[in-house]
């Protein structure tokens, strides 16, 4: 099965290659595509327009069974205070289609400000750390962790959620 992410971030190419370890004949090409959102999707909805939009522009990319779209934003979630990390994936055949989320981070207030100005978190985040590339390394997920968990996993977690009506008979 040759599947297609939709990004050369090699973080979600690995994510995607961690999430489809268990499908037998398996193959990910990264294709470069866009997602149709802003650099830095705000809430829920432009998250998950953004995974399905790269989804669909990634099978339509070349002669895939899948496409899959990852794509990560920043969100107010009712009931909690503060801005939150959000991962959505997306994944469709042409046909059907799946949907997943990854965990919710809080943001520290003093990066969540900077986001809510109009930066965004990679970048943001690289200079709160004083690094370069966070977003294609541990992610903001690694470091406000402390490691227990990192963009590649949590997006892993979201795209594992995703892949369920490809993976099982249990959706028919």
């Amino acid at each position: 099965m040759r599947v297609a992410v939709g990004s050369t971030n090699p973080v979600k190419r690995r994510a995607t290659e961690t999430a489809l370890s268990g499908v037998a004949d398996a193959s990910v090409d990264a294709v470069d595509v866009r997602s149709g959102v802003s650099e830095q999707p705000f809430g829920p909805s432009e998250t998950i327009e953004g995974a399905r939009t790269r989804a669909r522009n990634a099978l339509d990319a070349g002669a895939f069974d899948l496409g899959v779209g990852l794509e990560g934003g920043v969100a107010e979630v009712e009931g909690a205070d503060g801005l939150f990390l959000t991962m959505w994936a997306a994944v469709t055949d042409g046909e059907r289609s799946g949907l997943g989320a990854g965990p919710r981070l809080g943001l520290p207030e003093s990066v969540a400000a900077r986001v809510r100005a109009g930066e965004e978190l990679g970048p943001v985040m690289d200079d709160v750390l004083g690094t370069a590339d966070v977003a294609e390394q541990q992610g903001a997920a690694g470091v406000l962790t402390g490691e227990v968990i990192d963009r590649e996993s949590a997006l892993a977690a979201a795209l594992a959620g995703a892949l369920g009506p490809f993976v099982t008979d249990r959706y028919e």
